[in-house]
């Protein structure tokens, strides 16, 4: 007969004990890593959010966007500040251009208004259906924020940042500035292969040639490895540039073997199209948009795009009557580009 001793025992107790561990450690890990896994690969994944907009804020970004989105994941997105946003200021002659143009008030519906301070949200609130408080620690965007002054700066840096988190977000999107008025729909005049396009204020007849002059104030970028990798490497160059904005760092970088190396194609729009004060769209046939670009001064640019309005109803009334027209802008006025070269020539 066998004779089982204590020891035996004792042995026989710690393996069960320990197959019991086991089974409770692999349980849990399972119980704890496969939501994880799918939560990972879902829609809203981590890895394609921006550090500083984890949790809360990240999940309001999201849903805003989402809620504004095409089926493609494209929105529209401005900023404006308590100034821009103001009663009778760029923001209701921006939404008005929407409204009066050809094909563009649906558009409305994809747009994303980026409020920077809390006055901002607040009037875009009673405006527009997708509005998001951008927060900023320790930075007042509030006011009018003057060209290459500090927050002025600040404020275009800012933006580059955020529109690099937009793109992590694993959406594509149109950036217009708040000062350019929407008279056609811009897609049909997109380039289909590119992952960057860019407004120009001089426009040299290639749209390949990085030479052409280029401004930030209008974009319409894909979200892609290439883009993401651009805005960072844009962005991280504000460093290697100190005291100049995102548009003077473009022009240097744009020229950088990185951005070969990382296979981006970058075009550049006709002013034909996508015009502004600094080279007109001629043909009002023709243009997409208008910006009050080569232009200081917010009272200014108030005053020509008022004007501008007024012109593009007429035009569109002459059509109307006559389908046919010579009609053309009667801006700049305000926006003169002899004071704006006047008060930038060195």
């Amino acid at each position: 007969m066998e004779i089982i001793t204590s020891e035996a025992k004792s042995a026989s107790y710690d393996t069960t004990v320990l197959r019991r561990i086991v089974k409770i450690t692999v349980f849990t890990a399972a119980f704890v890593l496969l939501p994880c896994f799918f939560f990972y690969n879902s829609a809203f994944s981590f890895q394609f959010l921006p550090i500083s907009a984890k949790g809360k804020e990240a999940y309001k970004l999201d849903k805003i966007l989402k809620n504004a989105a095409m089926g493609d994941k494209t929105v529209i997105l401005t900023t404006v500040n308590e100034a821009w946003a103001a009663n009778n200021s760029l923001l209701d002659l921006f939404l008005e251009s929407f409204r009066i143009g050809n094909n563009t008030e649906r558009l409305l519906n994809h747009l994303v208004i980026i409020a920077l301070d809390q006055k901002a949200y607040a009037r875009c609130t009673t405006l527009h259906p997708h509005c998001y408080a951008l927060k900023t620690k320790e930075m007042d965007f509030s006011k009018e924020a003057f060209f290459m002054s500090h927050d002025y700066l600040e404020m275009m840096w800012r933006r580059i940042d955020f529109l690099r988190s937009v793109l992590k977000m694993r959406y594509n999107f149109i950036f217009t500035d708040a000062d350019i008025m929407w008279f056609r729909d811009p897609f049909q005049r997109f380039y289909s292969n590119a992952d960057f396009q860019i407004a120009c204020d001089n426009f040299n007849g290639n749209s390949s040639d990085v030479n052409n002059s280029p401004n930030g104030g209008f974009t319409y970028v894909k979200s892609n490895h290439r883009t993401i990798k651009f805005y960072k490497f844009w962005y991280s160059s504000r460093v290697t540039y100190p005291g100049n904005h995102d548009q003077d760092v473009l022009n240097k970088i744009k020229h950088d073997p990185f951005i070969t190396k990382i296979g981006l194609k970058m075009r550049f729009l006709d002013t034909a199209y996508f015009g502004g004060f600094c080279e007109r769209s001629k043909d009002l046939n023709l243009v997409c948009t208008m910006h009050a670009n080569c232009c200081v001064g917010l009272s200014n640019k108030i005053h020509d795009l008022g004007i501008m309005l007024d012109d593009w109803r007429k035009f569109k009334s002459l059509t109307a009557n006559t389908n046919s027209s010579s009609s053309s802008w009667t801006v700049p006025q305000n926006c003169s580009l002899k004071s704006f070269h006047e008060r930038h020539s060195p």
